[in-house]
């Protein structure tokens, strides 16, 4: 499907859906007009300045479903005009990245103004998916038709019409033609080549490719410590010096792989721009809510909320709730722990096949137990994190992944494998079965339909919701967290990432392209807050090490009179190994050189701009001044 997006198309008939939304099916006609007419107002009324039709028109309603369906697109100038308010980022014609301007949009490669391909479709429907979050209440006190759903000055109108239950979603459409072309690339061929992460970045955004890169890049950074692992598993080395030499590896190989990655990741995001974006200027989420004002950096209206009282929120429930649940779940595995204990002393005392069977029992049920508490916990994360009202969608994420973290103990290898058939493998079956299904039910249609387009949106509006990339991200978190902390203990644990990992590429392109809804794109300049864990995560691997280490026997047997020595040397070899680790992340820039004297360059034509446009400024300012004094002299 070609995005076509003519500069001055105000025709509803005529344009190119990007966004479908879905109404409930007994939305009243009022509530109907009144959410038309703020999309399509313009900007100075309060409306998104978009373009909106139903998916089916008077006569198509009568023979079919699906009525509540509206197309949402949007004319090229508004999207244009949207690229400059969002601040993306565009390569000019002099091979630098700056933020794109309406007014010098002739300064940027590949843009023409009979060229419709200057913005990507994923970066369409972004722009679109900001200009309805932005829609906010104004002298509404509550949704035309509900008198329940209160409104008041500076509320999300999606936010309020998504809760109250009117809007029941919003998606982004696929298109189908470039979709192919990027499954051909990516996943469909099982060979041993890197994945097309730019066309990825295209379809998907940045924050989707950002982890595929991320899970490409780490398990090629696997392989050594798997190629090690083996031949030390196989083989059951006992010499202590290898012991020792493998953890010191363990270590360096942990601090080294990420910081390489902050380098990778900073060319990749350059080169996509958003490396460059100003992300302080973000617009605020729509579930931030507060005073409606001005603010004083963007002098843009938007909803205010004192910070003090989000600090409040977070020390005083959030984080002492948090505490108390680590608390809860240690006393849990403490319980899992006593009844392991007491399984395997009966079956020490008696011997027989019903107590050889009992010693699964206590893992059976602390794993359903963790289970249950881990899904209790996420909800109960989600809405402290909501409620904290964060003003920015990183904010509210970064706070989100923290709380959630603390399950990380409860988790175990084998889930991955479970999970890429319970998110993939059976989502894609089913799905296959209720394509047919539609498939035929168009068919059967004498209607005079686009039935191409009627079948997509019908298809699509039924697939599931991609949630983020949180779980994704968390999967290979727990990875590296047995890597790095246990794989002296089970140096199998890398060699077994790989091979996951190689089926978890290709199962999760086929859960993106086939599976799931089309996602909107996210510009992002790197991993956020996963970096900071996974660097945790490093710290932690030091201490846990150098603890295996000098709980070894061979260890315990140089020391068979004073534990106190053993103790003083093992925190000495510690705080050394931490000390390299730390000297390592100095000494490994997170930015190449190249991108440095990029990045400073535009800075310094940012500043000598600024400084022309101050000089201009007062040189306006002293030219008005010297008129008045004129005239009063005069």
């Amino acid at each position: 499907m070609k995005v076509t997006l003519p500069a001055l198309d105000t025709c509803e008939s005529s344009f190119t859906p990007l966004v479908v939304l879905e109404l409930a099916q007994d939305v009243k006609k009022e509530t109907k007009e009144w959410l038309k007419n703020r999309i399509v107002s313009k900007k100075e009324d309060g409306g998104a300045q978009l373009l909106f039709r139903p998916l089916l028109n008077k006569y198509e309603k009568e023979t079919l479903e699906n009525e509540n369906l509206y197309l949402v697109g949007a004319s090229k100038i508004t999207l244009l005009l949207g690229a400059e308010a969002m601040g993306l980022v565009k390569e000019c014609n002099d091979n630098t990245m700056r933020a794109f301007t309406y007014g010098t949009r002739h300064n940027f490669k590949d843009y023409d103004d009979d060229n419709d391909d200057f913005l990507t479709m994923a970066e369409c429907q972004f722009i679109i998916k900001h200009e309805l979050e932005n829609l906010r209440a104004r002298d509404e006190k509550m949704i035309p038709g509900y008198p329940q759903a209160k409104l008041y000055p500076g509320k999300s109108l999606l936010r309020r019409l998504l809760t109250s239950g009117i809007v029941i979603q919003v998606f982004p459409l696929h298109d189908n033609e470039a979709l192919k072309k990027l499954e051909d690339s990516w996943y469909t061929r099982f060979t041993l080549k890197y994945q097309p992460l730019d066309c990825i970045r295209g379809y998907f955004g940045e924050t989707i490719a950002l982890y595929f890169g991320f899970l490409e890049y780490f398990t090629v950074a696997l392989i050594p410590m798997a190629v090690i692992g083996l031949p030390y598993y196989l083989f059951v080395w006992e010499d202590y010096d290898k012991y020792v030499i493998f953890a010191s590896f363990n270590l360096i190989w942990s601090t080294v792989i990420l910081e390489v990655w902050k380098r990778g990741c900073a060319n990749m995001t350059y080169r996509w721009g958003t490396l460059v974006m100003k992300r302080q200027f973000e617009e605020p989420r729509p579930g931030f809510h507060g005073v409606l004002g001005i603010n004083p950096i963007t002098s843009r209206e938007e909803p205010l909320y004192p910070s003090y009282k989000r600090q409040l929120r977070i020390y005083l429930v959030s984080l002492p709730f948090v505490c108390l649940c680590l608390y809860f779940s240690l006393y849990v595995m403490m319980i899992y722990f006593d009844m392991e204990a007491w399984a395997l002393s009966l079956h020490e005392n008696s011997g027989s096949e019903w107590t050889s069977v009992l010693l699964y029992v206590p893992s059976i049920i602390y794993a359903i137990v963790i289970e249950i508490m881990n899904r209790l916990y996420r909800y109960a994360a989600e809405f402290l994190t909501s409620w904290e009202n964060h003003r920015l969608e990183s904010a509210y994420q970064n706070h989100l992944i923290l709380k959630v973290l603390v399950s990380l103990a409860t988790l175990l290898i084998t889930s991955q494998i479970l999970n890429q058939i319970m998110e993939s493998l059976l989502p894609y079956w089913l799905q296959k079965k209720h394509h047919v299904r539609v498939r035929r039910k168009v068919q059967a249609l004498k209607a005079d339909i686009d039935a191409t387009l009627y079948e997509q949106v019908v298809l699509e509006k039924e697939m599931g919701t991609y949630l983020g990339t949180f779980d994704d991200y968390l999967e290979l978190f727990l990875q590296f967290g047995y890597v790095s902390l246990f794989s002296c203990v089970y140096p199998l644990a890398a060699a077994f990432a790989v091979l996951n990992n190689f089926t978890e590429v290709n199962s999760d392109a086929l859960k993106m392209c086939r599976v799931l809804k089309r996602p909107f794109a996210e510009p992002s300049a790197n991993i956020g807050v996963w970096q900071l864990a996974f660097e945790t995560m490093s710290v932690i691997s030091v201490v846990t090490n150098c603890a295996l280490i000098g709980m070894s026997p061979q260890v315990n047997a140089l020391f068979p009179e004073s534990k106190l020595d053993l103790i003083l040397i093992v925190v000495a070899v510690e705080h050394a190994l931490l000390a390299l680790k730390f000297i390592l992340a100095f000494a490994i820039p997170d930015k190449p050189r190249h991108i440095q004297m990029k990045l400073a360059r535009l800075e310094f034509e940012s500043l000598e701009a600024l400084k022309h446009q101050q000089m201009k400024l007062m040189a306006q300012n002293l030219k008005e001044e010297s008129q008045e004094s004129s005239k009063k002299e005069a």
